[in-house]
């Protein structure tokens, strides 16, 4: 039984990329996935402050194309893969279908972040941004 969250999720920006279908686009960064821009709305950009060129940040992002009913995927879509439950996978296929993506800052302009490498799909919706912290509390 799952417990229902009570505060919506919003998206802060959209992804625009070269890539147009989730079938096409590497499995991870990478694996040669291109730069791309993100578009962030006006309300958080006072949340860029601090953010610079050259700094690694996660991307957390909405996989609005995937399906939200798979429990069990073959990993990396190799069908001669045994099953793996979804929580043992990277797969987009998943109940809560977030994405995880280190990129780099390539380049800052308004409201705009070019980042890379990121496999998203262009329409992505961006749901937060974070810093990669040197060492972490959570190791």
């Amino acid at each position: 039984m799952s417990t229902p969250i009570t505060d919506a999720l919003t998206s802060i920006g959209v992804v625009r990329s070269p890539l147009t279908r989730p079938e096409l686009a590497p499995k991870q960064g990478r694996e040669g996935a291109p730069d791309a821009w993100i578009e962030l709305i006006p309300g958080v950009l006072e949340g860029l402050e601090g953010l610079a060129v050259g700094q690694a940040i996660i991307v957390v992002t909405w996989f609005h194309q995937a399906r939200r009913d798979l429990l069990k995927v073959h990993p990396r879509d190799d069908l001669t893969a045994p099953l793996k439950g979804v929580f043992a996978s990277r797969s987009a296929d998943r109940p809560n279908p977030l994405g995880l993506h280190r990129v780099q800052i390539r380049e800052i302009a308004g409201s705009r972040l070019k980042v890379g490498p990121l496999e998203a799909v262009d329409g992505t919706p961006v749901l937060d941004i974070k810093p990669v912290l040197a060492e972490s509390a959570d190791w």
